[in-house]
């Protein structure tokens, strides 16, 4: 072999070498269609969620499961996403254990090469430092600070949890005034578990009533969380007694539902004939046990997106796509499938900005100043969503079985967090 054709064919072999290395080093391997996008080919986009279906006290988000189905069947049906269609893989179920949500989340990047999570449903979301070094963009509810500032994760209806220099979403309070015809006057009690989500809850939503107008005459998170008690009379004796010597206009229980239920039993066994309210409650499934809606009757119930008794022709298209997503029954509707629906339906409109050259980077540059209006959740603005609220919500009573609304859906303007 001559010196030439030895050079060339060392210098061919150091351009492959070179090539495979830098190849490597993106972490995206190509597929059998030429595409070097993680999750991205010719015509799919790979996508996979990540939801608490089992829990150890039998609580379960699994209809998170199918609200993002039925999302990414009608983008399916409508011809996809830029050309391409959604391959959802399904939710893995995380148990609501925090070794097992990191271990979905390596699971979904690493072995089935996602190039998004959502929905993402649960209390616990160890894998979030994960994919954001992994530059997975990552949907779900913000309800927790991981959906709160990172760049690649986001909330449907925005950072929900108030962060120093953010703001507070005053849909509640500002919703309440339409129940209580206005705060002027008006005296608010806030009840919250003995925990750090606790803490944080009474800090803020005594910040959030008070600026609405309200006077709030106790604020304290006292109750257990390890356990329902079973004698709630040392609690309620100290909350109808905070205003002066009488009871407060309004309870405001900010816990879930086994505590509101022995809570507002408890209330209304003392002859209390004011407002109750909690940011729980609003599940069909609650009403199928005469107990539950007995002890839940005359709640009103903080929803941030609007109810499903409403007949907005958004909320027409969720039914008539959870209907379809259900295989034409018509199921009992709750927030879980609001969650995985509204999840996929942001990361669908942010693709579809991004374009035919759907990179995470054109991903990330689209989702860079995105905004819509008229939603389920609201308007939509980011990055304005990872740092605060949209700031929208209605109010829904439970009253003789059934739910109706009490404060329509409306967006607020939100107060600075202190």
């Amino acid at each position: 072999m001559s010196r030439t054709v030895r050079a060339i064919t060392a210098t061919v072999a150091a351009l492959l070498l070179a090539t495979a290395c830098n190849s490597a080093a993106t972490g995206n391997s190509p597929d059998s269609k030429g595409s070097s996008v993680r999750g991205v080919t010719d015509d799919a986009i790979k996508v996979g969620g990540i939801v608490s279906m089992t829990t150890a006290s039998g609580y379960s988000k699994k209809d998170t499961d199918l609200g993002a189905r039925a999302r990414f069947a009608r983008a399916n049906a409508e011809g996809g996403i830029n050309g391409r269609k959604i391959d959802y893989l399904g939710a893995e179920d995380d148990g609501q254990d925090p070794a097992k949500n990191l271990a979905a989340a390596r699971k979904l990047v690493q072995q089935d090469k996602v190039f998004a999570i959502s929905p993402m449903s649960s209390v616990t979301f160890s894998g979030a430092d994960f994919l954001q070094k992994q530059k997975v963009p990552t949907f779900g509810w913000g309800t927790i600070p991981s959906f709160c500032g990172p760049t690649y994760i986001y909330g449907f209806g925005g950072c929900m949890v108030p962060m120093p220099g953010g703001t507070i979403s005053q849909t509640w309070p500002e919703g309440l005034k339409q129940v209580t015809h206005g705060a002027k006057g008006k005296t608010v009690a806030i009840l919250a578990n003995d925990n750090d989500a606790g803490t944080f809850a009474i800090r803020t939503y005594k910040q959030s009533f008070a600026s609405a107008g309200y006077k709030v005459t106790f604020a304290k998170s006292s109750v257990p969380a390890t356990s329902v008690p079973s004698d709630w009379s040392a609690y309620t004796k100290e909350i109808l007694r905070s205003d002066g010597g009488k009871a407060p206009d309004i309870v405001v229980s900010v816990m879930q539902t086994p505590y509101n239920i022995g809570l507002f039993t408890a209330v209304k066994r003392s002859g209390y004939r004011g407002v109750l309210t909690d940011p729980t409650d609003y599940d069909p499934g609650l009403l199928a046990k005469s107990a539950t809606k007995e002890a839940l009757d005359g709640v009103h119930i903080l929803l941030t997106f609007e109810p499903f008794e409403t007949h907005s022709a958004a909320m027409k298209q969720f039914k008539a796509d959870i209907k379809k997503a259900s295989g034409g029954k018509d199921v009992p509707l709750n927030m879980h499938m609001m969650t995985g629906y509204m999840s996929a339906d942001l990361f669908l409109s942010i693709a579809q900005k991004a374009g035919r050259n759907l990179t995470v980077a054109s991903f990330q540059k689209a989702a860079n100043g995105f905004s819509d209006t008229g939603t389920m959740v609201g308007d939509r603005a980011l990055p304005k969503g990872q740092k605060e609220s949209f700031g929208c919500g209605a109010l829904v009573q439970l009253k003789n079985g059934a739910y109706r609304v009490s404060s329509p859906f409306k967006c607020y303007e939100p107060i600075p967090f202190k």
